[in-house]
């Protein structure tokens, strides 16, 4: 296993384990095969263990299985507030309290500020005292290190980036995600601050293995590498030396044993010409499944109405490649709780967009399109209950 260091020089497994995907049975988690899973990742070297309050049965899992096997000095706990369910400085320490409980420990090493998508989550934080909060709990030695996981716009990751000294992060990133949400922007920003990243969807998923087009699939195969359409998608993020973990939501001992083989091989710097050739070719396959031909390059933006023009065609683009109802989801948070509303409802017909767009794309008739396609009437319904619970204050 390698390993690459937090702020303080202490090492982070580049394989960190997710356990939002532990197998589940009729009675909830299946403790026993999520036992054997978890423990072969361990002595494989793993040392990061990702959770989070809003997991079903996932922490309460994982801290019985870190007591039974008498592991929980070896390895890293990182779990998270639920951000958006806190209105008050009594409220982070309730559900600081519960999630102590359920991991069977009197401390957590990574704890995160979970799902951040707009800069006034982090000001209604700040506004119930939550910097004076992480001043305690990390003087008392409950908490090692303060981060935040995101799923935004760019603008506004590296808006909070900014807003406090933060010692780690956690974004959604894979080669089809490189300009969306966080992005490659985000990811170097982060590292030019010196706070290690740990990503989330390396693989969307599983999306990037099972729902690859055959045509790409078939390209992967013919390569001289051997490697498959995961390792690709593994090996491209530890490639950049900006990546301190990636998390993979494990849930069979030979998927566990695979990235385990990745992630004891892979080098910085050592994806070759062809590799990136062939990541290309696999991006370009996708792409000829696109309903519009954004490339996210945002020459249309800003929108004088704050449509957030490239977000809405990635969503729908995305509908092509897995089912639509992840693209919608996807599209509702990374979009639908945005402080002000970015739909594109609020188009005004104006045409600056067409006027900059490199693909010559008709904006205005496809934005409209693409709205019915990944806001239909359920989800816009969702959105606004969504965006009056979580932006409320």
């Amino acid at each position: 296993m390698k390993y690459r260091n937090n702020r303080n020089g202490e090492p982070i497994s580049i394989l960190g384990y997710g356990c939002m995907r532990f197998t589940t049975n009729g009675r909830g988690i299946d403790i026993d095969k999520a036992e054997k899973e978890l423990m072969e990742a361990y002595n494989q070297g793993v040392n990061y263990f990702d959770t989070a309050y809003v997991y079903p049965g996932s922490e309460a899992a994982l801290g019985e299985i870190l007591e039974r096997n008498n592991i929980r000095d070896k390895v890293n706990i990182a779990t998270k507030l639920p951000q958006y369910l806190i209105g008050s400085r009594a409220a982070v320490d309730r559900y600081f309290e519960e999630e102590l409980r359920r991991l069977r420990t009197d401390h957590v090493e990574y704890y995160l500020m979970h799902h951040m998508t707009a800069m006034n989550q982090w000001d209604k934080l700040r506004n119930v005292g939550i910097e004076d909060w992480f001043k305690e709990k990390k003087a008392s030695g409950q908490i090692k290190n303060i981060g935040f996981s995101y799923h935004g716009n760019t603008e506004d990751f590296i808006a909070i980036l900014n807003a406090y000294d933060w010692d780690f992060c956690q974004i959604q990133y894979n080669y089809v995600d490189e300009i969306s949400q966080a992005g490659v922007e985000g990811l170097r920003a982060a590292a030019a601050k010196g706070i290690p990243v740990v990503i989330m969807e390396p693989l969307r998923g599983g999306k990037l293995v099972n729902l690859l087009p055959d045509k790409a699939k078939e390209l992967i195969a013919s390569k001289y590498t051997g490697y498959t359409a995961a390792e690709y998608g593994l090996r491209w993020l530890w490639n950049q030396p900006e990546v301190t973990c990636v998390l993979s939501g494990m849930n069979s001992i030979e998927m566990v044993k695979e990235n385990c083989r990745i992630a004891s091989d892979v080098e910085a710097g050592s994806f070759t010409e062809d590799d990136f050739d062939t990541i290309e070719k696999v991006k370009a396959i996708i792409k000829e499944t696109e309903l519009v031909g954004c490339t996210g390059c945002r020459y249309c933006m800003p929108c004088p109405k704050g449509v957030d023009i490239p977000a809405l065609f990635r969503s729908y683009n995305m509908t092509a490649l897995e089912n639509k109802s992840n693209a919608r989801f996807e599209y509702a948070q990374t979009v639908g709780l945005k402080k002000e509303p970015a739909f594109a409802t609020q188009c005004i017909g104006c045409g600056k967009c067409e006027q900059h767009c490199p693909q010559s794309i008709p904006i205005r008739e496809k934005i409209k399109e693409a709205d019915r396609v990944v806001r239909p009437l359920p989800y816009r319904i969702g959105i606004s209950i969504v965006r009056k619970f979580m932006l409320r204050g």
